[in-house]
Order: structure tokens, then sequence, then C-alpha cells
């Protein structure tokens, strides 16, 4: 008898799954308001109203009459005061007084219906946050485009982050792909949009919009990890910047062939400034000063104005440190920048 072959069922691509089924896999930031603050404030509310049932039922205890006992302790109460505005209802404590029976006209029935409110209130919003999820998700792979993804949201993946946001991008601009939970969350705190899986699968680069992306930064805690990532990102966008980060120097040709436009080694990068510290500790400083974002000096792009077209870069206002020209940065001292044209590039230091 032949032996009955299965067939495999193709795993569904991220890109290919309806919205509200992304849900807890790309995250989009809820504002100011937070979701779970509103469920505890009418957790407390509806604490506060089972309280204050309480509270008149113990003081009117004389008006109840329980099938079991005489009287009512305050744990009767308790039960007596969340059968009645769960609405419950056993029947084993009643009021039998006229001002019981009042107290529970004009006191435990509003009580009732804002225990209600609050309890529904808070199911249907934890139901539609779902729903508004998958709306926020719909709206923004819809409008998505010429923005940078960051790959790894570890130290370099922050620092990244902080400086582009220091030199004035949006926020809403920036994608964050990592595999942590922990430090997803932590990054949607910050109002960045955040996609979870591994970003060597083409189908978790293609969710966070990689085919549009103005920029990918590849922030990965391995090497081998940041090639496998480099190579889906340069076939899934051929023409965004690549920028990855390794740390060994031998690995630097396998990024460049990879298709990384720029990568830095941050193990030697690291090391140099340990050995310069020991010699030159202000030369450290001075650096550190200029890769910092925020205050002091910086380091900056920016076009050559028309007025500055045919002048040395060593003569301009800014302190220029090397010149772009055709895509390929040329130090100051370069003869082959003798004099800036239309279209250059300076690099140059900006004051804080």
């Amino acid at each position: 008898m032949a032996a009955t072959k299965f067939r495999r069922r193709p795993k569904a691509e991220l890109t290919d799954m309806p919205d509200h089924a992304l849900v807890g896999i790309l995250r989009i930031p809820a504002g100011d308001a937070s979701p779970w603050r509103a469920i505890s404030m009418r957790v407390l509310v509806a604490l506060g109203a089972l309280a204050l049932a309480v509270a008149v039922v113990y003081i009117e205890r004389d008006g109840y009459r329980d099938t079991a006992k005489s009287y009512l302790t305050l744990l009767d109460c308790l039960y007596y005061a969340t059968v009645s505005l769960s609405t419950t209802g056993y029947g084993d404590i009643t009021p039998v007084t006229q001002s019981a029976r009042l107290v529970n006209v004009v006191l435990i029935t509003p009580l009732r219906v804002l225990f209600l409110i609050v309890l529904v209130g808070t199911t249907l919003q934890v139901l539609t946050e779902r729903s508004r999820q998958a709306f926020k998700i719909q709206r923004w792979r819809s409008s998505v485009h010429n923005h940078t993804i960051v790959v790894g949201y570890g130290t370099k993946g922050r620092t990244a982050i902080n400086a582009m946001l220091s030199d004035g991008v949006d926020v809403g601009k920036i994608v964050v792909v990592d595999t942590d939970t922990a430090v997803l969350e932590a990054a949607e705190v910050e109002g960045l949009v955040t996609v979870r899986g591994d970003a060597t699968k083409a189908d978790v680069l293609r969710l966070a919009g990689a085919p549009r992306a103005g920029a990918i930064i590849i922030a990965a805690n391995r090497d081998d990890a940041a090639v496998l990532v480099t190579l889906t990102a340069r076939e899934l966008a051929p023409k965004a910047k690549i920028v990855a980060s390794i740390r060994e120097a031998e690995n630097v040709h396998l990024l460049r062939q990879s298709g990384a436009d720029s990568v830095v080694v941050s193990s030697e990068t690291a090391g140099r400034l340990l050995g310069m510290a020991t010699t030159t500790p202000s030369v450290v400083e001075m650096i550190e000063d200029l890769l910092s974002p925020g205050d002091g000096f910086n380091i900056a792009e920016r076009e050559v104005t028309r007025v500055e077209v045919g002048r040395s870069p060593r003569h301009l206002p800014n302190i220029v440190l090397g010149v772009v020209r055709a895509g390929r940065l040329y130090r100051v001292d370069s003869p082959t920048v003798g004099v800036v044209e239309a279209g250059d590039r300076l690099l140059f230091v900006r004051g804080g």
C-alpha cells in the first residue's frame, strides 16, 4: 500500500494577514491617554460604589431580615451589597422596614446602575481596544513612506533614535523592529511604532514598510544577524540608505557586499577612544561632545549654498570637515575638493 504524502500548507506572510490579526505584532502608539489607566480608574469607581453601598446597608442593618439569623454582621452587609449591585439577588437578605426600602430605592439602585455602567464600560473598552489598534494599523500601513526602520532597540538602537530625534526627525517616522516584547513596550511608551519579529525574515521587514523606507538602521547584537538583515533589507529596499553596526572589523566587507551603504565598527571605535583616553583625555571628551546629541557641538551635513559655490571649503563660515560629492566623501584637505561645487554637501561642526 502506497504511503500517503501530506503537503505542508504554506505559512501566510504577515503582510497578507488582515489588520486585526496583526494586533500585538505591529503596535501603533496610543498617544498620551493610557487605556490601562482608564480601566484602573473605573475599577476604583466600582470599588467606591461597593464600599458606599456596604456603609449604607450597615447603617440600616436593623431594617433588613436574614433568613438564616436575626441580625446582620459587616460581612453580611458586604455580601448583600455585592449581590445587590451585581443584580444577582439571592433573596436571603431583604429590606423589611420602610426606611430600609427607601434607602434601597434612593441610594442602592443608583449605585447598582453606576456599578453596571462601570463594569460594562470597562469590558467594552478592553474589547474595542483591539478594534482601535486594527484601525490604526490599517491607516498607518496605507500612509507610511520615507520613514526610518531601526532593527534592534538595544543601546545602539536607542542612541541612534535619540540622535535622530535631536536632529528634528518626527517620532512618527521611526519604526522599531525587535523580538523582545519588553523593549518594544519601552519603545511604544516613547511614541515609536513597533514591529515584533525577526528582522532576518522578509515578511517582518515588509510589515515595517521596508519597500517604502528612506533609511534602515541595523543595530543587531550579532554580526551574522546584521549580515542577514542587511541582505534581506537590500533586497526589499534597493533605494533605501542602509547603515549597519558590527562588532568586528573583519566583517565589514560582508556588510558591504550585502548592500550596506555605511558600516560602523563598534568595538574598534570604542577601543580607539579607550586608548586615546589614556594619553589625550580632552580629545576623547571633545569627540564624545561631537557625537552626543543635544547641547554642545555636533557634526551635521548640509547642502552648499549658491554664494559658497567656487570658494574653498576651508574658508567658509562653518568649520568644514569634509565634502560629499557624487555620493563620495572627501576630506576637506583633498585636492579634489579645492573649491566647492553646486550639488556638494558639507560635513561641518554645528554649535549647540
